[in-house]
């Protein structure tokens, strides 16, 4: 006779086969939904990756409780939709580089490990190999919870005519990287933000130590493994892909450190039931002119989420206003709140709407 634990087993076994079965009886289903969507305008929330869609999936399992959690669950689908997008052609997405960057652990978490991930430079390089076709979508950061807006990121944003197809928040954890435990720390390498998330734990523990700054991460993580004497801010992720030794997990100055990541891509996104939406507008030059644009939400019933100014670099002393608001660009009251906006200022512009993260 088997044992308890043997047919415990066995009956995992049958689960497992069956639980294959109906993953690629879903992938089938997935082929059959692209062949149709071929056929029609992919720019109208893609052929492949589809925001509302996916939220969409994720409400549906969340919705069968048991054992496993939400955030596991969506973990497993997001695996799923990845390798299911994969067996009709692979989603090219560019990201800010290098490797181990917190922008590819949000492209990977957003896309699953099925997807083609191409590390690049810049936040410019990333709209510029969306805009060519190369890729079919960019990953950018666009605001930290401690440090605030990635200014670049806003202001390309204005020039480029790609949407935001959706949003992704990571908490971030920083760790002090170094290539020897015992080795003499004289420079400290990592981004800006970085350095000042973990400003106060650098501060206690190597107050003389020179700070360099650099484009990421990852990128402070590459040259600290290379160099004698130097340590970087930087991931987990990046301590395993540069071979590098954890000195101190959770260096960041507050335990609520998360940054916000955007989907850039040619796609217009339809509603999702929770949406945002991202406008930038310039306001004309008369005594309160913004406080009438703000009536102008109000009077609608939208809800603001977030207001910046970021200079136009067109005119010394002349600002442009970034909101993010919740709603879609579909929703009647938004629909009405942008025509009202377009004829009290002398530049609107919606950057997408989007399922919320």
């Amino acid at each position: 006779m088997p044992s308890k634990l043997q047919q415990a087993r066995q009956s995992i076994d049958k689960v497992d086969r069956e639980i294959t079965k109906l993953i690629n009886k879903r992938a089938n289903l997935a082929l059959d939904i692209a062949k149709v969507k071929n056929k029609t305008d992919s720019k109208i929330d893609g052929i492949i990756y589809v925001p509302s869609r996916e939220k969409e999936v994720f409400k549906n399992v969340n919705s069968v409780k048991g054992v496993l959690g939400d955030e596991a669950l969506k973990n497993i689908y997001t695996e799923i939709i990845s390798a299911c997008r994969n067996l009709e052609s692979p989603t090219k997405v560019a990201f800010l580089g290098p490797w181990a960057t917190f922008t590819h652990q949000a492209a990977v978490i957003n896309f699953g490990s099925c997807g083609y991930f191409i590390p690049v430079a810049t936040p410019q390089e990333v709209i510029a190999e969306v805009e060519s076709g190369r890729v079919d979508f960019g990953v950018i950061p666009v605001e930290n919870s401690n440090e605030g807006s990635v200014n670049i990121t806003l202001d390309i944003l204005v020039e480029t005519e790609l949407k935001i197809c959706a949003e992704m928040s990571l908490k971030i954890e920083q760790c002090f990287l170094v290539k020897e435990p015992e080795a003499k720390i004289v420079r400290i390498y990592s981004h800006p933000h970085a350095l000042a998330q973990c400003r106060t734990w650098i501060s206690r523990n190597y107050p003389d130590v020179e700070l360099i700054p650099v484009s990421s991460t990852a990128e402070a993580a590459k040259k600290a493994a290379k160099e004698d004497f130097a340590a970087a801010v930087a991931s987990e992720v990046s301590a395993k892909i540069y071979d590098l030794y954890i000195l101190q997990k959770g260096i960041q100055d507050s335990r609520e450190n998360f940054t916000r990541f955007f989907v850039i891509g040619k796609i217009l996104t339809k509603p999702s039931g929770k949406d945002k939406t991202s406008l930038v507008f310039i306001v004309k030059d008369k005594v309160g002119s913004l406080y009438n644009i703000l009536g102008i939400f109000n009077k609608n019933n939208v809800n603001l989420t977030k207001i910046e100014s970021r200079p136009t670099k067109k005119k010394a002393w002349k600002y442009m206003f970034f909101v993010d608001f919740k709603g879609h660009v579909e929703d009647k009251n938004i629909a009405k709140t942008i025509e009202s906006l377009k004829r009290s200022s002398i530049f609107v512009k919606s950057l997408g709407s989007y399922p919320k993260a």
